[in-house]
């Protein structure tokens, strides 16, 4: 794999037993890579190594004064000397390649498991976690991959090395032998220890970033109620206990380097001086321990390595723990039965909600988080039921049947046992379009046949045209959509916005979130793009709360004009929207407990009433006949006018 090949066709089925395992999941399967990287190293080292035997050959050759043995040591001095400079040019590039292509891959993997999980991704793991990841753990994941193939690399020239000395002068090489070993895993002991005290900083320093981001987030408030200070002296807190963290982690990383070069100092010492002895006895010459020391010297190289892959180990393993955390999430997908995309209705067995095929239905939640819960499932990302001592199993009070008119009973096709998945977590039934549970469909297939449009949606930086040019069944046109959103206004600003591209609203870019356009600017943008997709059927989560009455009538209207004969659900308790709806559904408490049509529920459901007109629970209790009759006339009033 080149740089130029990225990013992979496919990134493969990782490993996520445990960091550790994931971690060697990369680097086997970069093997081809890997290898290509030891060789250039062993090429670099060996050609190290054959250094201190020239030097000592030349040595010898001038001792014995042979110009001819000098001129040949010299000849092997220039040649060693451009293959290290070609093999440390090509370890480098090999090694960053391969730093390069892990990060590329773990990223994939990320991306791959953010867009399969969708929505679910930020209800088992935290955004900030997520991005942690993707971010300064991959670069730290990377390192270790490309570490590995130097490691090995320095270990079989050490090995090389050792053997040779044994074989050239083995007085001395045996010394030099039996103390590497010793040399490399003099650190060994200290390194759970070091481990644990980094772990210790960055968990701290995490804890430090998100306070930060707590208080940086929330200071006008504090500043309102004059709780800077308390915040900043918890801050100073947590960096204090960060910078102990720190100081105590870097002492143990001091005391391995300190060990590392004391150890391989007093052997050289002991070279000198036992190799000195044999040569003043003439049993060795003075060019073999010049080879001898040389070579010994140059091993002190590699041995850095296995302080590299140490530390390298000792970051990324967390790191690679963080990631597998998010790897192992799964969809709650079963083995899928169905060739082609259902139609029918959309139904709920957990609240009992039914949306007919073709119908603009409306949804009323008193709690707008248990309408964004709703919302999301009938999206098919079911998730732990945290509510279940409020949340209903089937149909509840006022729910309406969905046996009617000889129709299958959708929960006995729910009723069906789901496995826990990576997390253990108790899954709630799957919603069901046309009797076919939604997470028996294909990912893909689940998608396009229910869009979700939550109520803070995003837009992504780029031209109007870019904005619009999404994955659609092609019968709705981007122009119908933007009027069906009353996009009007919004085409006017881009059109004055884009001098440079002769007026065209098309071409205009918008700005990261679309933070150049207002609320309801972006709000109906975002409905448009909805609009554009055409989807079986369309979620839509409180569709018109960034715009005015007037033009929340007028986007209802166009909602349900455009998406005639198509099934369209919007969470909403504007009386506009909820009068132009086919259909009305009160959901309390995570059960159905009323549908009608809106003027009905307002005149025969006091907790409807409440929730549309604002009501206290005591201005319920205390309201008269009398009163609720004069409110409803008022509004049929308002509505009639609007």
């Amino acid at each position: 794999m080149q740089i130029r090949d990225l990013p992979y066709p496919d990134p493969g089925d990782p490993d996520v037993r445990s960091g550790p395992h994931f971690l060697f999941w990369l680097g086997r399967n970069q093997l081809r890579g890997q290898l290509k990287s030891m060789s250039w190293g062993l090429l670099h080292q060996c050609s190290l190594a054959g250094l201190p035997p020239a030097v000592g050959f030349a040595v010898q050759a001038v001792v014995d004064r042979s110009g001819s043995r000098l001129a040949w040591a010299g000849g092997l001095i220039a040649v060693l000397g451009v293959l290290i400079a070609l093999g440390d040019t090509m370890l480098h590039r090999t090694a960053v390649t391969n730093w390069i292509t892990a990060a590329a891959r773990v990223q994939q993997l990320l991306a791959r498991k953010t867009a399969e999980l969708g929505a679910a991704l930020t209800r088992r793991v935290a955004a900030g976690e997520v991005v942690a990841v993707s971010t300064g753990d991959v670069e730290k994941i990377g390192w270790f991959v490309e570490a590995l193939s130097r490691f090995a690399a320095a270990a079989a020239a050490l090995v090389l090395i050792c053997v040779g000395l044994i074989l050239y002068l083995p007085s001395l090489g045996v010394l030099v032998a039996l103390a590497m070993p010793l040399l490399a895993l003099a650190v060994l002991p200290l390194l759970p220890r070091a481990t644990r005290r980094a772990d210790l900083q960055r968990e701290k320093a995490g804890k430090a970033t998100e306070l930060a981001s707590d208080t940086v987030a929330g200071l006008r408030v504090l500043r309102g109620i004059g709780g800077e200070e308390l915040f900043l002296g918890r801050y100073r807190s947590a960096s204090q206990e960060v910078r102990k963290a720190a100081v105590r982690s870097a002492r143990m990383w001091s005391l391995i380097s300190a060990i590392q070069v004391l150890l391989p100092g007093v052997l050289l010492i002991s070279l000198v001086v036992y190799g000195a002895t044999l040569a003043r006895d003439g049993r060795i010459e003075v060019g073999q321990l010049v080879t001898v020391y040389s070579a010994a010297s140059l091993l002190l190289f590699p041995l850095r390595h296995f302080e590299e892959i140490a530390m390298a180990y000792s970051f990324s393993r967390p790191s690679a723990q963080r990631a597998v955390r998010v790897l192992s999430l799964h969809r709650t997908d079963r083995p899928s039965t169905v060739d082609a995309t259902p139609t029918g209705d959309l139904y709920d067995p957990v609240t009992g909600l039914m949306a007919p095929a073709g119908l603009f239905t409306a949804v009323v939640c008193g709690d707008p988080d248990e309408a964004g819960r709703l919302a999301e499932r009938l999206g098919g990302h079911a998730h732990a039921n945290a509510d279940s001592d409020e949340a209903g199993n089937g149909n509840g009070n006022g729910a309406e049947d969905p046996t009617e008119n000889g129709a299958e009973d959708p929960t006995e096709n729910a009723a069906r046992d789901s496995t826990d998945d990576a997390t253990s977590e108790q899954k709630t039934p799957s919603v069901l379009l046309g009797g076919v549970p939604l997470d028996e469909l294909p990912l893909d297939s689940a998608r396009t046949a229910v869009l979700v449009q939550d109520k803070d949606p995003v837009l992504l930086s780029g031209t109007l045209r870019e904005l619009l040019d999404v994955p659609s069944s092609g019968r709705v046109t981007a122009k119908d959509a933007l009027s069906a959103a009353q996009c009007g206004d919004v085409l006017d600003s881009l059109a004055q916005a884009s001098v440079a591209t002769d007026g065209d609203p098309m071409t205009t870019r918008i700005t990261e979130r679309g933070r150049s356009l207002s609320g309801g600017q972006r709000q109906r943008l975002a409905l448009a793009r909805s609009l554009v997709t055409d989807p079986e059927a369309l979620v839509l989560d409180e569709p018109t709360s960034a715009v005015d009455s007037h033009t929340e009538a007028r986007v209802a209207a166009g909602i349900k004009a455009l998406r005639q004969g198509r099934t369209t659900v919007a969470f909403a308790s504007s009386p506009l929207l909820l009068d132009l709806a086919d259909r009305v559904v009160l959901v309390h408490r995570g059960t159905v407990v009323a549908v009608g049509a809106h003027r009905e529920l307002l005149h025969t459901d006091p907790r409807y009433r409440a929730v549309v007109t604002r009501e206290t629970n005591d201005e319920v209790a205390v309201l008269t006949s009398q009163d609720a009759i004069k409110r409803i006339r008022t509004i049929e009033e308002i509505e009639e006018r609007a």
